[in-house]
């Protein structure tokens, strides 16, 4: 009996060292920097609490000193619209871009910048990397929009809202799109 309980003691002493040691040995989860282009989230809402109509989800490149539209973003070629991860936009509901309908639901917002005037696209092929899986047959829709200079120059990818119109601010490039319900 006494014997019984004695290798049960040295086997759980056992087991428990055992235990210790294992977990002991394991290296610390190891985690990465933060990203060079965080991403960020953006809502339009129609008044304080109301629940989000759009959803912007997208990556914010810095400039770096670089010279950026035209050179790091080349005018007339598909653009993320951002840095890593294409930009993905939900509508909550049915809505007008530019004057055209869009129905409610994600679409990929990629942009073709030029001098002048972008081409803003929205595409049903979700879950990109950049612009490198662009599929012109998903586009749901296209407009054109101008674009504008500032005075001022934003120095990491921005967006905001004014009013519903959705407004891209990059170096001194600004643009646009207008959003109605």
């Amino acid at each position: 009996m006494k014997s019984a309980f004695i290798l049960k003691s040295v086997l759980a002493l056992f087991f428990v060292a055992t235990t210790f040691s294992a977990f002991a040995q394991q290296a610390p989860q190891e985690f990465p920097g933060i990203d060079k282009s965080p991403a960020d989230i953006l809502y339009y809402r129609t008044e304080k609490g109301a629940a989000p109509l759009i959803k912007v989800v997208y990556g914010r490149p810095s400039k770096n000193g670089r010279e950026v539209f035209g050179t790091l973003v080349p005018f007339g070629q598909v653009w993320r619209t951002g840095a890593n991860e294409a930009t993905e936009i939900t509508f909550r509901k049915d809505a007008k871009v530019a004057g055209k309908s869009i129905k409610a639901g994600t679409y990929v917002l990629h942009t073709i910048p030029n001098e002048k005037e972008w081409t803003v696209i929205f595409n049903s092929k979700l879950d990109v990397w950049g612009a490198y899986e662009y599929d012109q047959t998903k586009d749901v829709l296209r407009v054109n929009v101008p674009s504008s200079t500032s005075d001022k120059s934003v120095d990491v990818f921005s967006m905001n809202f004014k009013g519903s119109t959705l407004v891209l601010g990059w170096d001194k490039t600004r643009v646009e799109i207008p959003i109605s319900f």
